[in-house]
């Protein structure tokens, strides 16, 4: 999960680059320092730029990356709201928030690839999930971290994930977040191909100018009845991942796991 220090201020399009090139958009995350953890303005930014791309008759393809060491560690956990929580209020920001994200993803009518430059945690895993196409450097890694701050996977990580790997592995994954390296992942269907670190911008730049010169418009509608195929209950299925979050927020474990977080300790849960 992310681990953000105090950072000089920095323009949401400086933490979210953007390029567009032979009809490839590629969107980057620009957080090095904190493993590329999102927070709600670059989360915004993400959202816009895909609804751009779908508008867009130019870009034909997009990319999804990050820089430095992480791909992405999550949602950026130390941006939120300080003041008395009420009933609601977990289950909205999760709406508004990681679903409206990996929704925009999942929704965009052009492909879009991921390229795992390092560590995909949380959200950054479910956004992983989200893609069309995802390779991956040899150095990523993928870890469904939730368990380990004492919380429910959101993101629509519980939709997402056991129709990728069946229900028992992505029960083993959610319930003891060990990290699961490139190889392993491409093995369990994560990954569609592992590259050498330094050949992974390349081999994405590939994929895309080929999806590019694709037939768009079918690629979009076949994205489409895929995506149909494996979520037809999708609404139902963030509805109740947003009330579990919600009603688990009420338990100790998480309030200690986000403590623990906070004061970069290993949790202590009591099961309640």
């Amino acid at each position: 999960m992310p681990v953000s220090s105090q950072e000089p201020e920095k323009s949401v399009e400086s933490l979210v680059l953007h390029a567009t090139d032979n009809r490839v958009a590629l969107i980057t995350l620009n957080r090095p320092e904190s493993l590329n953890a999102i927070t709600p303005d670059q989360r915004e930014r993400i959202i816009h730029l895909l609804g751009d791309a779908s508008a867009d008759p130019d870009v034909r393809a997009v990319v999804l990356t990050g820089t430095g060491r992480g791909f992405c560690a999550g949602a950026d956990l130390r941006g939120g709201a300080t003041g008395e929580r009420v009933p609601g209020d977990v289950a909205r920001t999760i709406r508004l928030g990681a679903q409206r994200l990996v929704a925009a993803v999942l929704d965009c009518e052009k492909p879009v690839i991921a390229a795992v430059n390092g560590t995909a945690a949380g959200l950054g895993v479910h956004l992983t999930l989200a893609c069309d196409l995802v390779l991956a450097a040899e150095s990523a890694r993928f870890i469904e971290v939730f368990v380990r701050r004492g919380l429910v996977p959101d993101g629509g990580g519980a939709h997402l994930l056991p129709r990728l790997v069946g229900p028992h592995r992505a029960k083993e994954l959610m319930f003891f977040g060990d990290a699961l390296s490139a190889p392993e992942a491409e093995r369990l269907g994560l990954v569609n191909r592992v590259v050498p670190d330094e050949e992974l911008a390349k081999t994405a730049r590939e994929w895309a100018e080929r999806l590019a010169a694709g037939p768009t418009r079918a690629l979009a509608l076949t994205k489409q009845l895929v995506n149909a195929s494996l979520d037809t209950d999708r609404r139902t299925a963030f509805a109740a991942e947003a009330a579990a979050q919600e009603i688990n927020m009420t338990t100790w474990d998480a309030q200690e796991g986000l403590r623990a977080f906070m004061e970069r300790r290993s949790p202590e849960f009591r099961g309640r």
